[in-house]
């Protein structure tokens, strides 16, 4: 009873203060709650070098410590297998290097249809046949079906189990999920509006609703997916075991500090949407993990205590590789979306501008949240 009250008031803070907010500033909130949402009513700041500059320096100030982790004790293991030791002089031990050597266990069959579907819908979703043409919208769905059977595939064929064979239910129950997980931030971008869809003008509510559901329902099976076939390969998060351990001194404090700072940034999101656009990937984040803190449950991501950042940088990891393909079988789709992000909205990878991809590092951790959460309630 506790965890539902918990959702349930994550839910309604999510929900309530970003309109709250709209409304204190003399916003129409039928603005907010158009469905499906076509009116583009905020105008986004443009480019600047220094916002650009300054963000990029922060993201790699971020990110290098843990990649130089990562290269430095890849290459103390190849020095390792080459005399027969382990970094710290040890003879190796099979799992410290790779769970299954990739020839010894074939991709599955069903890993082998999966690539040749997703490749036969990846064809369908980027040309215009004329037979095709009612079916256009509606070729993301079973693209992204592919990729999470594939990348089963090849967790398996790496481990010999895989969430889709040993953890069906657990991996069938992330698919509604999913759905309400993501219309929080299609919600949430209503505030900001740095994405919108294209294509979709024919559709009806309804028709748009299911047509997005569908789509959405593959986010979190997608990233737990790939968070898996990261764990069966070690080298991946090398040398995050054991890093500077994190402790607060006050915890309370720091979680109610937390708690205000991000339903502030919500509250006003709408006010400075310019400014305040991150908290679109930050606020969830900061909401949970300050929450559960203040509620005495068991904390996110306990690793830090430890010093063991590897489950964490993995699923950064997943929410970044997940975003790739996202953002690379988006490009040329007939329902697809484009970007308008204030400050930096230059050099795109695709659609996306190159630093909007940092979102998907804290994304893929939220995913780790929920996911968490439901392996619980098991």
């Amino acid at each position: 009873m506790k965890r539902i009250g918990f959702i349930l008031f994550f839910c309604t803070v999510m929900t309530v203060l970003p309109l709250a907010g709209a409304g204190l500033k003399g916003h129409a909130l039928s603005s907010y709650l158009e469905f499906p949402p076509r009116t583009q009513y905020i105008e986004h700041a443009p480019f600047s070098w220094p916002v650009f500059i300054g963000l990029s320096a922060v993201i790699l100030a971020v990110m290098l410590p843990f990649l130089y982790r990562i290269i430095r004790a890849n290459s103390r293991i190849k020095t390792g297998e080459k005399d027969g030791l382990c970094p710290d002089g040890d003879v190796i031990a099979p799992h410290r290097i790779d769970a299954a050597p990739a020839g010894k266990r074939p991709i599955p069959w069903w890993g082998w249809l999966s690539i040749a579907l997703g490749l036969l819908f990846w064809l369908l979703a980027w040309t215009r046949f004329q037979w095709m043409e009612p079916l256009q919208p509606y070729t993301f769905t079973p693209q992204w079906l592919c990729y999470i059977v594939t990348v089963n595939a090849l967790t398996y064929r790496r481990t010999g189990r895989c969430l889709l064979t040993h953890q069906t239910w657990f991996l069938l129950r992330l698919f509604p999920l999913s759905i309400g997980f993501w219309w929080f931030f299609e919600y949430l971008n209503r505030f900001v509006q740095n994405w919108h869809y294209l294509s979709c003008d024919d559709f009806t509510p309804l028709q748009y609703f299911v047509a997005a559901s569908l789509s959405f329902s593959t986010v979190l099976p997608a990233v737990l997916s790939s968070e898996e076939w990261l764990a069966a390969t070690p080298r991946s998060s090398a040398g995050l075991e054991h890093l500077r351990p994190i402790h607060f001194h006050r915890p309370k404090l720091m979680a109610w500090i937390f708690f205000f700072l991000s339903a502030a940034g919500l509250f006003f999101i709408s006010w400075y949407p310019d400014g305040l656009f991150p908290l679109l990937w930050a606020a969830p984040l900061l909401l949970l993990i300050s929450l559960k803190e203040i509620a005495n449950l068991p904390p996110l991501f306990k690793e830090l205590g430890t010093g063991d950042w590897s489950r964490i940088y993995r699923f950064c990891l997943a929410g970044l590789l997940c975003g790739f393909f996202w953002e690379c079988w988006n490009w040329h789709s007939f329902a697809k979306w484009v970007y308008s992000v204030p400050f930096v909205n230059r050099f795109p990878l695709f659609e996306m501008p190159i630093l909007g991809y940092s979102g998907y590092l804290p994304f893929g951790l939220e995913c780790a949240a929920v996911s968490d959460w439901l392996r619980k309630r098991q």
